[in-house]
């Protein structure tokens, strides 16, 4: 009996496996959705005028560097992250503190993996699935609004994304709902110009109190990850139309 394969039937058993992959592939992406309805629309708040970073990579700097630099111990610590907590990474891009974060809160709390690129989050999902970690839920925002379900986090982190962030008034203030009270929100950059991939402390602290965020606490972080400012949300939010934009 012959072992040579008629080309027609390579050709067939391939297509097979391409139209396989393929559909594995979009099922995966399907169940990547917006775990809550839409909050209110950018065209309700006013503009910002400044300028909005390219989101470029999922990834600041190799996690073997940040590890060095105790990045997400420093986080934990500052923001005293802990066992049974329920931790909003938002911008999370390709999981660094999430992954690093499901060991903190362990089995009891979880880990909601936020981002508003869609093949990020897909590459995530894939690295939790291989890492077997059952407490990170994957989640799909919008540029203007987290869309993560009510009074469902204990804190919120945003690691060197608020400079990528395309309606920042906007996206503050539909987060608010999102947290728990007494919730807390943790926001990492480097202290330059936003269209450097920074934010100057200055302006932050100007975004947030705009929208009722209060600053509590500020920490210069070792080695190159710049700043931690931790923030309450408001107890009640201003209408949007009453936003007073920040001046450049």
């Amino acid at each position: 009996m012959s072992r040579h394969r008629s080309p027609c039937i390579v050709i067939l058993a391939l297509t097979a496996v391409v139209q396989l992959v393929s559909t594995a592939s979009s099922a995966q992406e399907a169940e990547i959705r917006s775990p809550a309805s839409k909050g209110v629309p950018a065209k309700a708040f006013p503009l910002f005028g400044r300028p909005v970073a390219e989101i470029v990579s999922p990834s600041r700097s190799t996690e073997a560097t940040r590890d060095a630099n105790e990045e997400a111990q420093q986080l934990a610590r500052l923001m005293r992250l802990r066992p049974g907590m329920v931790v909003g990474d938002v911008g999370a891009g390709s999981g660094y503190h999430t992954v690093r974060l499901s060991r903190v809160v362990g089995p009891s709390g979880a880990v909601v993996a936020q981002d508003v690129r869609q093949d990020y989050l897909t590459d995530l999902a894939k690295r939790v699935q291989q890492l077997k970690l059952t407490n990170v839920k994957i989640a799909l925002g919008e540029p203007h609004d987290p869309r993560l379900p009510g009074a469902s986090l204990d804190a919120a982190i945003l690691v060197h994304m608020y400079h990528e962030i395309a309606e920042p008034y906007a996206f503050l203030y539909n987060l608010v709902p999102a947290l728990k009270p007494g919730a807390r929100v943790g926001i990492v950059d480097l202290d330059r110009p936003t269209p450097q991939h920074g934010t100057p402390p200055e302006l932050l602290r100007c975004e947030l109190a705009a929208v009722g965020y209060r600053q509590v606490s500020f920490h210069t972080l070792t080695g190159d990850a710049g700043y931690l400012a931790i923030f309450e949300p408001p107890l009640k939010r201003p209408q949007p139309s009453a936003i007073v934009p920040c001046r450049r």
